[in-house]
């Protein structure tokens, strides 16, 4: 039918969400995603490495077990690097992810330089067989002379070689509209940080308590070329494992 409406499905979680948790029990907590129903997972870096003291043949054996995929890791590009990527491969992932700026300076030279290093960055992954991508904050849509940051990100790095994965929270806050992006950049989002975002506290909610039209964007999830999309939330109303049951049944009672 023509006017069918479309299940939210698939959905993924970046684990920083449940950072305290993982540390405490990560197969625990691990168990308790996939129980919600969570399917897709991205890991972050810990205070017990990347993986929450996990290896990554055992949170990929773990994950595997529980009917979940780790898709994704939020890394640094660092002294590090060879061994990041090694691992990373071991643990069957397609996504390996730059969390943040590896170079000072709000910059439109310092972003080029930056470019430069997502470019070599990438050529590892793509050896390794994975992808590379950075995740923006807020401060990337800061401009000098007049010239967006993470457009400069955006435009002198090869669109095939580094993707991106949009928070969409941290966009829009700022005023900026990621569909314009995904009309500019067609393809270059295979990831999203799905997040609700308290304006007035400038933090992240529970979907549907914040100023993100979640329902809006994930129409749009074709023209981003998203193939996958985590839930993120670093602040919560209460605990963080009642945040997510609740992101988890608003994503399930949406049609798309």
């Amino acid at each position: 039918m023509a006017n069918e409406k479309i299940k939210v499905k698939n959905v993924g979680i970046q684990l920083y969400t449940v950072r305290k948790e993982m540390l405490a029990d990560a197969t625990g907590t691990l168990k308790q995603l996939a129980k919600i129903g969570y399917k897709e997972l991205e890991s972050a870096r810990s205070e017990k490495g990347l993986y929450y003291g996990l290896q990554p043949k055992e949170i990929k054996k773990i994950t595997e077990d529980l009917g979940m995929t780790l898709r994704s890791g939020h890394v640094h590009i660092d002294k590090d690097w060879d061994s990041t990527v090694a691992a990373a491969a071991e643990t069957g992932q397609d996504y390996l992810i730059c969390s943040s700026l590896p170079s000072n300076g709000q910059t439109v030279s310092n972003y080029k330089h930056v470019a430069d290093m997502f470019t070599k960055a990438a050529e590892d992954c793509r050896k390794a067989g994975m992808i590379f991508g950075y995740h923006n904050h807020e401060y990337e849509f800061e401009k000098e002379n007049g010239q967006v940051l993470y457009d400069v990100l955006l435009d002198n790095t090869d669109p095939e070689l580094v993707k991106m994965e949009m928070d969409l929270g941290w966009a829009i806050l700022t005023g900026n509209d990621p569909v314009d992006y995904f009309n500019r950049y067609p393809g270059r989002f295979p990831l999203w940080h799905l997040k609700d975002m308290d304006k007035a506290k400038q933090e992240s909610t529970e979907f549907g308590k914040g100023a993100i039209d979640i329902k809006k964007m994930l129409q749009v999830a074709d023209k981003s070329g998203m193939k996958y999309f985590f839930v993120e939330q670093e602040e919560y109303a209460g605990t963080a494992m009642d945040s997510v049951k609740h992101n988890y049944n608003y994503l399930q009672k949406l049609s798309i």
